[in-house]
């Protein structure tokens, strides 16, 4: 069996993966955070758990890395709205760039034959026009969060040059499924109340990725050789438009999409008035990412329709919620 660490195990897609490879012939070691909670997912009870600081610079991971053959880097400053400033930037820099360089060369120097680095969509942008984005396009962070992940990918990848240890980079856009957080889940109650939502004028296509086919791609990350030394984007098979998201969550719960046409630059500029134009940015705008490449080297399909991935969503949600 191959002795995996999984670091931000306690997280939305750590307890999905971490369920996943006790299924999988993997014996998974979980990295969390002094104060986390310990919770098994249902399937992962008697996991071995290590605990850690604060992730950065000077962070001994030896006890977490010892008898691993592989690690899957989950744990990250992850991006929060309106933050912004050199406190943020320093703050992002320390935990998703030293502290990922320092787990990575403390991996290498533990006999760790595969790194595998979660990254995100954000190193490339937050907006795609004529086509998807593909691995071959240059990074255009346009955050403190992007940036961070773009320079952490430079730095794993030179320690792969420097020591031979295998590094995979996943970068995926929004991902949704039980557990999932924020936006996704400020619409599902949004859809759910039955308010009509001004969202039928607008035309746009954006990749998400369920839950589960992020697993899937992270296990095949893993263990593939083709894999070794790859950056890969991960998707759903299909980009949806954020009308056509709307009613697909509404037919999940039960209920008919109350959509209304408002103009997407009025709404814009709404979101300019009230702070969210983040928010509405995301609702108007396209973010496509080319999902050719993994699907081409590793042989990977996601396993998972968007209707399944809704499904299991809104199902979480009605137990969270009821």
């Amino acid at each position: 069996m191959t002795a995996c660490l999984i670091t931000g195990a306690s997280g939305f897609v750590g307890r999905a993966l971490w369920t996943a490879l006790r299924g999988r012939g993997f014996t998974a070691r979980a990295a969390m955070r002094l104060y986390s909670a310990v919770e098994f997912p249902p399937g992962a009870e008697g996991t071995e758990v290590v605990r850690t600081g604060d992730i950065g610079s000077a962070t001994d991971w030896t006890a977490a890395l010892r008898g691993c053959e592989a690690v899957v880097h989950l744990a990250a400053r992850v991006h929060i709205m309106r933050e912004s400033g050199g406190d943020a930037r320093e703050a992002f820099f320390r935990t998703n760039v030293e502290g990922s360089e320092n787990l990575a060369r403390q991996a290498a120097r533990a006999g760790v034959r595969r790194f595998v680095f979660l990254s995100s969509v954000k190193v490339n942008g937050e907006i795609t026009r004529e086509r998807a984005f593909t691995e071959s396009d240059p990074p255009a962070p346009t955050d403190a969060y992007g940036a961070s992940k773009a320079q952490a990918e430079e730095r794993l990848k030179k320690i792969a040059d420097e020591t031979g240890m295998e590094v995979v980079i996943l970068r995926p856009p929004l991902v949704y499924g039980p557990g999932v957080k924020a936006n996704f889940l400020g619409l599902l109650r949004a859809v759910d109340s039955g308010l009509p939502l001004p969202l039928s004028s607008i035309s746009n296509l954006r990749s998400l990725v369920y839950v589960g086919n992020l697993v899937h791609a992270l296990e095949a990350c893993l263990v593939h050789p083709a894999a070794a030394n790859r950056t890969f984007f991960v998707a759903d098979d299909h980009d949806v438009s954020t009308p056509q998201l709307v009613r697909e969550i509404a037919a999940a719960l039960g209920k008919e999409a109350l959509l209304f046409p408002i103009s997407p630059v009025l709404l814009r500029g709404i979101g300019a008035l009230t702070g969210r134009t983040e928010q509405i940015a995301r609702l108007t705008g396209s973010l496509r990412v080319d999902v050719s490449s993994i699907k081409k080297a590793l042989g990977w399909q996601p396993p998972f329709s968007l209707q399944q991935g809704l499904a299991r969503t809104v199902s979480w949600y009605r137990t969270r919620s009821g």
